[in-house]
């Protein structure tokens, strides 16, 4: 336990007409500074999450972040990049700031500006999350790589359809209470599973309810060592953090297995000398149904191919056994690619802080936090904790 979050901002995600790249950052730079309490004066590292790759023209997301205040003139600004896990990269570039003691104060903020191009675009710019070489030309884009793991998952265990439904349901339940969310509406069962002009297949078998959404977006975090966040008003702590790799093209893989994410959760679950049990929710990178699925049974919840039981008996629903997404997850939020992973961390420590409103777990002590960037390539998890 080396570093804690103490403050925390978070912009509405969804298509923001009114925001441009450099406005979502500002807007929320100044907000963390002023949730932590403390003056761009005295942070001495900035973090920026951007993914990016043609999204916007305008790039340097680092050089950006010195806009929000003349304070943060000559201070150190860091932007970096992991595919989906960008934010959590970001984050990560943060802690190990910190614990290499080379300053008090980090903020970190993961922004993305999607919906400024068109669809085709972003299908596009996505795809450079995947291994062009060999999946570049996949029908469907990004989307038609998760639907061939669907595929694979299916033709090993069996249909499971209904069970991807039932996961959007519950994360489109859960979002009407996120006041960030990007789509706050209860779907249902019945619209999620079934076939239609509204919900159609986007890459068989994987339908529109399936598919988390093109989004602008940004949060932001201000980080601090233990010693100085327990002098503050909140404090949620990094009780264990891991970041696991595995190959990029998914030929060197099992594609019904995310043995990198696997690999990370019992990595961050035995440094933190914790079960999966002792949680008390988690948010996990649900870009499609089937990486929900699969992340139930990489997380250890249940054994490979029993995914459908998490959902089916109710352990991943608020009042479940493992609460999975109570913010929605970006099924429901939107999938600002930078913003992403920040927005998890975010949205943890607000629950643990008792602050999350209509989302919150009761008596939320532990969370976990599981960002991927990719197909599960590049797998981080944290497990925080509230220590004031």
């Amino acid at each position: 336990m080396t570093a804690c979050i103490v403050g925390w901002a978070h912009t509405p995600f969804g298509r923001l007409p009114d925001h441009d790249l450099e406005s979502l950052i500002t807007t929320v730079a100044r907000s963390a500074l002023d949730d932590a309490g403390i003056t761009a004066e005295e942070v001495d590292a900035i973090y920026v999450g951007l993914f990016n790759n043609g999204l916007s023209k305008q790039d340097f997301a680092a050089g950006l972040a010195l806009q929000a205040d003349n304070g943060f003139l000559y201070k150190r600004a860091t932007r970096l990049e992991n595919a989906c896990a960008t934010g959590t990269a970001a984050i990560h570039g943060a802690l190990d700031f910190l614990e290499a003691k080379r300053g008090r104060f980090t903020l970190v903020i993961g922004a993305e500006k999607m919906t400024a191009v068109s669809t085709p675009e972003v299908s596009d710019v996505l795809l450079s999350g995947s291994y062009r070489k060999e999946e570049g030309d996949v029908d469907g884009g990004f989307a038609g790589v998760f639907g061939r793991i669907a595929s694979a998952y299916f033709q090993q265990y069996g249909d499971q359809s209904d069970v991807l439904a039932r996961i959007a349901a519950k994360n489109h339940c859960n979002g009407v209470d996120n006041p960030y969310a990007q789509m706050r509406k209860d779907l249902g069962f019945e619209f999620c599973n079934t076939i239609s002009e509204k919900n159609p297949y986007v890459a068989a078998p994987l339908r529109r309810t399936d598919c988390s959404l093109i989004s602008d977006g940004a949060a932001a975090l201000v980080l601090t060592d233990v010693a100085t966040a327990l002098s503050m008003r909140k404090a949620v702590a990094f009780r264990s953090r891991t970041q696991v790799n595995d190959f990029l093209p998914l030929s060197r893989r099992n594609p019904a297995r995310f043995e990198g994410a696997s690999r990370a959760w019992s990595q961050a679950l035995d440094e933190a000398r914790l079960g999966l049990d002792d949680l008390s929710f988690v948010e996990t990178h649900d870009c499609f149904t089937i990486a929900e699925l699969l992340e139930y049974e990489a997380m250890g919840l249940t054994e490979p191919g029993q995914g459908r039981r998490a959902i089916e008996e109710g352990w991943t629903q608020k009042n479940g056994r493992l609460p999975v997404n109570p913010s929605g997850g970006l099924k429901a939020k939107g999938h600002p690619i930078g913003a992403t992973g920040v927005s998890m961390h975010a949205l943890a420590a607000m629950q643990l802080c008792d602050a999350a409103g209509g989302m919150q777990i009761p008596d939320a002590k532990l969370a976990g936090v599981f960002n991927m960037g990719g197909t599960a390539v590049a797998n981080y998890v944290s497990i925080l904790e509230r220590v004031k």
